[in-house]
């Protein structure tokens, strides 16, 4: 709009209708800042050390406003009697005095805001470590239980605060170090809750501890390391030196040998020379690798001794060049050029394939997890021989995935996929270890339900890395190839024929990264709701009860779904989320008849309550149902179906969490002698007649297949009773 105002063209006369556009605009700019103070004012108010430095610039910013309003206001100017054109204009000297007044205190009040942004991530920060070194010191499970309630809503206020910086970053490079931090940081959420509940279970065992330091130790990283994104700044002062990978290394090699056709007199033939050794070290790495085929190994040996001797044809003839520039020498010049990219592509393309080939066959050789079943068995049996055996082999695919990791950053072809190459490096080379002590301390108390969590955890963030892994090389591909930026579109799962009908004529959709940031509030409440759930029938005793299956199950889709608004889990299209909602309503509707059937049984007080609680169940139910089925057209309304069908989600999750701790408490209420409950009750039997059917191809091809991630993160009331 300012642009706008400035660039107006200065004729002797304008007309009336010319003269309203631009008073126009001098409004619109007055009322856009308008809306801007009053949030930055706003602002001043809640930050009290920054408040007057706010508030100034705010005040700048209005008078600003109200000045070129004014400039631009058709009333003010003079209209000659005789002439329907305007002959006087407002002084463009005092907008463009004004305008720049008005940048100058917008650009402040941002500046203000941006540090002030600034501080809450740091505070958010100091909180979140200093609730850590408690729970670190933490003696009983009751204490924990507390303290860990705490973190989780201080994490989960962390999380709000980078992922909206995140969304904020310009710089893609620092975009994609946040990712990777804040996905270490989730995930580790998970296993500090487990691993710290081990260490409290088993407080003699070295494995649990040595386990549950290695979770805190590397949280403590990626909490540093936000910070570093978010202050732009390396702790001690030091710089940030990414290695140089060969990708880079041949583009900019190729730049410098291309920028000779236009100068040749720019750089020195030991610069070429320096650029080229660096590339060749590189290439090292892949013909040192244990993991290279023979035939890759030699094609990159052969294209290293070819590119040192185009080099060195190409200097030659630069050499003189530089001396004599006749035409002859000048076209020489051109064809060494040439060959000398010719052949840096062709060594680019060889590391591709080696690099991509290999980790095409090591995903598809470890895609059975063979190696973390055998683990989690031997565990159970006790058998600390076996366990030993298969923690060998683990650390032997730690190194095989470390060294593809260290390959495919190689050939990424852009910085954000590079970091993601070293955040899966780092990933695999911490994570090993942590399944080897967890899986030990499993071995050496195989009848502990949670030292078994534990592993399942652990074990469920390797294979989730190995499953980013696949999509990450296919990615590096995509680049490659000149594909970057197209959209992918994915095959929607099996589904059975009833569903068919409803989505013939529907293209798989998959949610961009602007919408993932929109509902990303809305999936974080959904996860805590999981985690809730899960501790809630954790409580239970007879966890065959048919209640506690429903609500486990409903857990599961639920967790599948918060996945999703994070673009991952095995929901990768709209039309997955739909049908897992459609599913979700019916199991709802089916725990709904479980707890009328359980009412019937009961005599209490709390029953109408219960009854009521039903009854919500079955209507909301209902309503996801008819949200996850309805039929929609176009990206706009599609997003609108997703976010409705996430919020309903939500609401029926908040829901059982108030259901099933009244459940718990009625059938205590039994145990302890009140009789609340009628003998042989036909509940009961219906739930052994159809518990052997619990766990049927039909069921786990309702939930996708999804295991519920037990007690994932955070707001815990849970397990009091123990």
């Amino acid at each position: 709009q300012i642009t706008t105002l400035i660039n107006h063209k200065d004729k002797p006369k304008r007309s009336d209708k010319t003269l309203q556009a631009i008073q126009r605009v001098g409004q619109a700019v007055n009322l856009a800042v308008g809306r801007f103070v009053t949030v930055g004012e706003a602002i001043a108010n809640e930050n009290h050390e920054l408040k007057e430095e706010m508030s100034v610039a705010c005040i700048e910013a209005r008078r600003a406003g109200e000045t070129i309003a004014q400039l631009t206001n058709v009333a003010s100017l003079d209209h000659p009697e005789s002439d329907s054109h305007i002959t006087v204009f407002t002084d463009k000297t005092s907008v463009v005095k004004a305008a720049r007044l008005l940048l100058s205190s917008v650009t402040k009040v941002l500046v203000l805001a941006d540090r002030i942004v600034i501080k809450q991530i740091i505070t958010s920060r100091n909180k979140v470590l200093a609730t850590m070194e408690q729970l670190e010191k933490v003696s009983s499970f009751q204490e924990f239980v507390q303290i860990f309630s705490q973190f989780g809503n201080e994490m989960v206020e962390f999380a709000h605060l980078t992922g909206d910086r995140q969304n904020d970053l310009k710089d893609e490079k620092k975009k994609a170090r946040m990712a990777a931090s804040r996905a270490v940081l989730e995930k580790c959420t998970m296993m500090l809750l487990t691993a710290s509940k081990t260490c409290l279970r088993h407080p003699d065992c070295e494995s649990a501890r040595i386990n549950k330091d290695g979770v805190f130790h590397r949280m403590r990283l990626a909490l540093e390391q936000v910070i570093e994104i978010v202050t732009d700044s390396r702790s001690n002062g030091e710089n940030e030196v990414a290695p140089i990978s060969i990708y880079s290394g041949i583009k900019e090699f190729k730049n410098k040998v291309e920028g000779l056709r236009e100068n040749l007199y720019f750089l020195s033939k030991e610069n070429l020379s320096t650029m080229l050794e660096v590339i060749l070290e590189h290439t090292e790495d892949f013909t040192d690798s244990a993991y290279t085929s023979h035939e890759h190994r030699e094609h990159i040996l052969e294209l290293s001794k070819q590119a040192k001797m185009e080099l060195e044809q190409l200097v030659s003839v630069w050499m003189q060049a530089q001396n004599q520039k006749t035409k002859d020498l000048m076209e020489d010049l051109e064809v060494a050029i040439l060959k000398t990219c010719q052949c840096m592509n062709e060594l680019k393309r060889e590391v591709h394939s080696a690099a991509t080939s290999l980790a095409a066959d090591l995903l598809k050789y470890h895609t059975d997890h063979m190696v973390l079943k055998a683990l989690k068995i031997t565990g159970v049996e006790g058998n600390l021989e076996a366990v030993a055996e298969y923690t060998c082999k683990l650390s032997e695919q730690k190194e095989q995935l470390v060294e593809m990791c260290r390959l495919l950053r190689h050939v990424s072809g852009t910085e954000p996929l590079e970091i993601t190459c070293i955040h899966a490096e780092d990933t695999f080379q911490v994570t090993g270890p942590q399944i080897i002590s967890a899986a030990e301390t499993l071995a050496l108390h195989p009848s502990s339900k949670i030292a078994k969590e534990n592993l399942e955890v652990f074990c469920e963030a390797w294979e989730s890395q190995l499953s980013d892994m696949s999509m990450l090389l296919r990615e590096i591909n995509d680049v490659f190839e000149g594909r970057r930026g197209e959209k992918r579109v994915y095959l929607s799962l099996p589904r059975p024929g009833k569903h068919n009908a409803n989505l013939k004529a529907l293209k798989p959709v998959k949610l961009d990264t602007e919408e993932q940031a929109k509902i990303a509030k809305l999936g974080l409440e959904l996860h805590l709701l999981t985690s809730d759930l899960d501790s809630e029938t954790e409580k239970w005793e007879d966890q065959e009860n048919e209640i506690v299956q429903h609500g486990q199950g409903m857990s599961s889709m639920a967790y599948s779904m918060y996945l999703f608004t994070r673009g991952e889990g095995l929901l990768k299209t709209t039309q997955d989320l739909f049908h897992q909602a459609e599913i979700f309503a019916t199991e709802g509707t089916k725990l709904a008849s479980a707890l009328h059937a359980f009412s019937d049984q009961i005599h209490d007080d709390d029953k109408p309550l219960l009854l009521l609680e039903a009854e919500k169940l079955i209507s909301m139910c209902k309503q996801l149902q008819i949200t996850a089925k309805a039929s929609v057209q176009g990206k706009s309304a599609t997003f609108t179906k997703v976010d409705a069908c996430i919020l309903k989600t939500r609401n029926v999750m908040t829901l059982l969490c108030q259901l099933l701790p009244l459940c718990c408490k009625l059938l205590r209420k039994n145990k302890a002698g009140n009789g609340c409950l009628k003998p042989a009750p036909p509940w009961r039997e219906d739930r052994i007649r159809t518990g052997t059917n619990a766990h049927t191809p039909e069921r786990r091809a309702e939930t996708f297949g999804i295991k519920s991630l037990e007690n994932h993160v955070t707001n815990m009331t849970f397990l009091e009773s123990k």
